[in-house]
């Protein structure tokens, strides 16, 4: 049977590659993004989607994006609330405080707008699947990238929650903790903290890959796999979890 996925995030990376995965396993996929290019790209790859520009931040945008949604298809099965934000790189002392407020109202006031829809289509049919995306810096702590570890432990918090209250009802609550993931958002995090502190991106690169007790980065598949794993029936009594797909991190130090 057909599932009605929704994934904030969608025009890119893990985001764009979660949509995909679920629409070749023939569920029907509607997605957000704040950027309007990617938007209109998956629109011209993916005309089958339901894909609209919407700031996770913004009330205004994700209640019509999501009001849009709703009014398609009645329910939902599987909500990602996957947007997220690197944010900035630098000691605490250093940082500003609109870049601090700008990575936390992604990486958590987002998902709060996005679950708080999702839950009340969920607890109405009494089923489905919330699926956040926290990171392994929502496991440790992450030097000199203190507001986005801050939001990803924030998502934890908000996991376990959100499992207690809609599991009386059927609903499952999980995240999926990715480690350092191959692709451009990466590449982005190297160069922010390679200019925060001096120190080359291909050294701060060997220094993450040495975190790892499998010695490599995860790819955005590895992630769907999960995904896919989580929404299946065979995860029918998985809730409230945390899933790392990072090859067993050690250290965030780099």
């Amino acid at each position: 049977m057909s599932r009605r996925v929704l994934i904030t995030g969608g025009g890119s990376g893990i985001g764009l590659t979660l949509a995909r995965r679920f629409a070749n396993e023939g569920d029907r996929v509607a997605l957000c993004d704040a950027n309007a290019e990617a938007i209109a790209q998956v629109r011209a790859d993916h005309p089958e989607f339901i894909a609209q520009q919407a700031d996770v931040t913004n009330e205004a945008q994700m209640d019509a994006f999501l009001g849009a949604v709703e009014a398609e298809w009645g329910g939902m099965d599987v909500c990602c609330a996957n947007a997220g934000t690197g944010g900035p790189a630098g000691r605490i002392e250093d940082l500003a405080y609109d870049d601090w407020k700008a990575c936390v109202g992604v990486n958590l006031f987002g998902v709060f707008l996005t679950c708080r829809w999702a839950a009340r289509l969920m607890r109405a049919q009494q089923s489905g699947l919330i699926l956040l995306t926290s990171s392994t810096a929502g496991l440790f702590g992450y030097p000199l990238r203190s507001p986005y570890a801050a939001s990803k432990w924030g998502i934890v918090g908000l996991t376990k929650t959100l499992a207690g209250e809609l599991g009386p009802v059927g609903v499952r609550v999980n995240a999926i903790a990715p480690g350092s993931v191959e692709g451009d958002r990466m590449e982005r995090v190297l160069a922010n903290e390679s200019a925060a502190t001096g120190t080359p991106v291909e050294e701060l690169r060997q220094a993450y890959v040495k975190g790892v007790s499998m010695k490599a980065w995860v790819n955005a598949d590895d992630l769907a796999d999960m995904a896919l794993f989580l929404a299946s029936p065979a995860a029918s009594k998985i809730s409230g979890q945390i899933m790392a797909v990072d090859g067993h991190t050690e250290s965030l130090v780099p």
